[in-house]
């Protein structure tokens, strides 16, 4: 059976970032609509019918800022989940929160809930930096968080961290991994700013470090995570040992997800049919709550011939890869249909020889180049 997990979308937030690019709101004064709870059990109830019996593995609250969420809200979501879902007794459940929107209390109701993970996007720890990425905390802000987030019991934290910042030099970036690292998070995401489309910095971009210093950047941190215990399992993501992302591996792993909320969108296998279906809900919250569950909902079926192509694009984010036979149990496709591709890419040092999908150090470090062999 195809591991299977939730994402929920939260898409509101108290400003938005002028680098984001996901499908985020800024609140309005009034707050929130406590319908969005009703709205997302909807789609549970919608969705229910296409991986009825399949247990989920891992939760995933993301955003927007879901530590807004009012606990008494967030205590009815969970317990609408659990009377729908058959969720896993040692699933991983991981809430992201902004600094800036610290609650004790509410962290403190949301571990109580069986939340065990949370995330916490600290971006950077230099207060000039932070007013530059739009950010509404401080970097005092941001350590009080992780102390925040431990007294309330998480025993599993992930830190946020963005390097290659508007008129960042190497010291300011080092400096910001080595402040997030003496906070001793059991895993960081440590990935790089780049101007995404339809977001304030790619229409007005900022003075970004050349690609040089980038790299430097970037290698030299790469060394300091490993020194520090954290291993480099996937592009962006540093783990001290038994603290990977469940919720994040099963993507890179080609698993399923199902997807609620604003914007949210899944993958599900029908495997007694061998086709994959992609789901895909109304995108702005207004809308989304002004439509039935039925009417919010789009699903539709994955191309074959992009499916190769969708494979390798998350396994091979996986520093280790994944078994060669994950091909064709989670695509239905038959391996010798790129088997060429993959003697190619061996043949130039860019994918490891033997039993697994993954690919070689200089391979990892030109994904794009390994990546394009599969786009037809």
């Amino acid at each position: 059976m195809i591991p299977l997990s939730l994402y929920i979308h939260f898409p509101w937030c108290i400003q938005k970032c002028p680098y984001c690019d996901f499908n985020s709101h800024q609140l309005k004064t009034e707050g929130y609509d406590d319908d969005y709870v009703n709205a997302l059990l909807e789609d549970v109830v919608t969705i229910v019918p296409y991986i009825w019996g399949r247990k989920i593995r891992s939760i995933f609250i993301g955003g927007g800022t879901p530590s807004l969420m009012k606990p008494e809200d967030m205590a009815r979501l969970m317990s609408g989940l659990r009377s729908y879902l058959s969720i896993d007794p040692n699933a991983e459940i991981t809430i992201e929160a902004n600094p800036g929107t610290v609650d004790a209390a509410y962290f403190q109701a949301y571990h109580d809930l069986g939340i065990n993970r949370i995330s916490i996007g600290i971006q950077s720890l230099n207060d000039k930096h932070l007013k530059k990425l739009g950010r509404i905390h401080q970097a005092d802000e941001a350590k009080r968080a992780v102390s925040v987030a431990r007294a309330a019991g998480f025993t599993n934290i992930n830190c946020d961290l963005m390097f290659a910042l508007p008129d960042q030099t190497l010291e300011e970036a080092l400096s910001d991994l080595e402040g997030v690292m003496a906070l001793a998070p059991d895993h960081i995401s440590h990935y790089q700013l780049t101007l995404e489309p339809n977001t304030f910095f790619h229409k007005y971009p900022p003075p970004l470090p050349e690609s040089e210093l980038v790299e430097r950047m970037q290698l030299e941190s790469y060394a300091r995570l490993a020194q520090h215990g954290y291993e480099h399992y996937e592009v962006s993501a540093f783990g001290k040992a038994g603290h990977q992302s469940v919720h994040n591996r099963n993507y890179w792993e080609f698993g399923d997800y199902i997807g609620i909320g604003a914007g949210a969108h899944g993958k599900i296998t029908m495997q007694g049919e061998q086709k994959i279906l992609r789901t895909l809900l109304e995108k702005h919250p207004a809308q989304y709550l002004k439509k039935s569950a039925a009417e919010r909902l789009t699903i539709t079926e994955v191309d074959k011939e992009d499916l190769p192509f969708e494979f390798m694009l998350n396994v091979l984010r996986l520093k280790t890869g994944v078994p060669m036979e994950y091909f064709t149990a989670r695509t239905y496709l038959d391996f010798s249909g790129i088997d060429a591709k993959i003697a190619a890419l061996q043949s130039e040092g860019l994918l490891q020889q033997g039993q697994r999908l993954a690919t070689t150090e200089k391979g990892f470090l030109f994904l794009n180049r390994v990546l394009s062999e599969f786009i037809d």
